[in-house]
């Protein structure tokens, strides 16, 4: 049976803690809701993934920092497709953000 689900309806996570959650999964298919809570990447890590994203940030700001280019400044609405291997890290995030991403 068909239950509707919210991307809004978790409760927001303790400060500082991003939490993934998988909603659908298939063989070269991933997508995930992420709450950020305000948590940029580390100091000196930076994503390096097998898999190319597709990425909406669905409520919030953030910057994100792509290697060889000027920061991408993000506001609620902005998506962006960022190809396998290409090293990216979120330097800033607001409070609130929440982030629509599909792994393929």
């Amino acid at each position: 049976m068909l239950k509707p689900e919210s991307l809004f309806s978790e409760s927001a996570p303790e400060a500082d803690e991003e939490v993934f959650t998988t909603l659908l999964e298939k063989p070269g298919l991933k997508i995930e809701r992420i709450v950020s809570h305000g948590r940029a990447s580390p100091a000196g890590f930076w994503y390096d993934q097998e898999q190319e994203e597709w990425v909406l940030l669905v409520r919030g700001e953030a910057v994100l920092q792509v290697e060889g280019q000027a920061d991408l400044r993000l506001k609620a609405g902005d998506h962006l497709h960022i190809p396998a291997h290409l090293r990216h890290r979120v330097a800033s995030v607001s409070d609130d953000a929440l982030w629509l991403a599909i792994h393929f």
